[in-house]
């Protein structure tokens, strides 16, 4: 599924994010977006999710707008994961994951065992196969953030919007979650676009890329295009260096 940006504004208080971005995200695609603290990165994201409005300009989702699709459609097309993690209530692993199956049943159903599998299908992509019955709230930071990451697998959207996946993971578990969600994109032809902080992980995994400046102004294109030393020393503030050499599968940047 596509989505679709045209004169897309957006701000939060008197801080622009962007202004006049303009951008397609086709199936099978994956985009990083990228910038500061503070530079609008999940701001840009929920508003993407139809969880605020922009500004101006269009959001689309297979050519339609969130208006047109109505919140079921919505949440059965795009998943959406935020930073924060809230277990007011003791529940089970399993019971979490399973209300990632919410938007495909009727108001009065009950999950069937089809949904079941589902969720323990996402549990187990996730390494958390056998946690099933375990209290949600017990679980360490990566693993709740893990389960989070399969409750929005059982939802089987087509285009997710992941904000900071990678947060409380390993080393093990990031690269393992982006080659799973990359992984999906090219074979089951969804889209993904994901808030990440490495740029090095942005150019090994995405192929397109999403700079935020922080100032309201944006650069956007193929990963490979876009991610240089220059634009990276800009958008972080900080000196960077390419290096590449024989022994290395891509390049990477680094601080002076």
């Amino acid at each position: 599924m596509s989505l679709a940006l045209r004169n897309l504004t957006v701000s939060i208080g008197p801080h622009q994010v962007c202004a006049g971005l303009d951008l397609d995200l086709a199936p099978g695609s994956c985009l990083a977006i990228l910038g500061k603290n503070g530079a609008g990165k999940s701001t840009l994201l929920a508003t993407l999710a139809g969880l605020r409005p922009p500004d101006a300009g269009r959001i689309a989702l297979a050519g339609r707008t969130y208006a047109e699709l109505g919140l079921a459609a919505a949440a059965r097309l795009r998943g959406w994961l935020g930073q924060e993690r809230n277990d007011p209530f003791a529940s089970t692993v399993l019971d979490t994951v399973l209300t990632g199956r919410h938007p495909h049943l009727g108001r009065w159903d009950w999950e069937a065992p089809a949904d079941t599998a589902i969720a323990r299908a996402a549990l187990a992509a996730m390494g958390l196969a056998g946690m099933e019955q375990r209290e949600i709230r017990t679980l360490s930071g990566g693993e709740r953030q893990r389960a989070a990451l399969a409750t929005l697998l059982a939802q089987q959207p087509q285009l997710y919007l992941l904000d900071e996946p990678l947060a409380h993971l390993d080393l093990n578990h990031q690269i393992a979650t982006l080659e799973l969600f990359t992984r999906q994109a090219q074979t089951e032809q969804i889209a993904v676009a994901m808030v990440l902080h490495d740029p090095n992980f942005a150019l090994r995994f995405c192929d397109r890329v999403l700079l935020l400046f922080g100032d309201g102004t944006h650069s956007t294109g193929a990963a490979a295009e876009i991610l240089d030393a220059a634009s990276l020393s800009r958008l972080y503030g900080h000196p960077l260096r390419r290096v590449e050499a024989p022994h290395l599968r891509h390049p990477v940047f680094v601080p002076e």
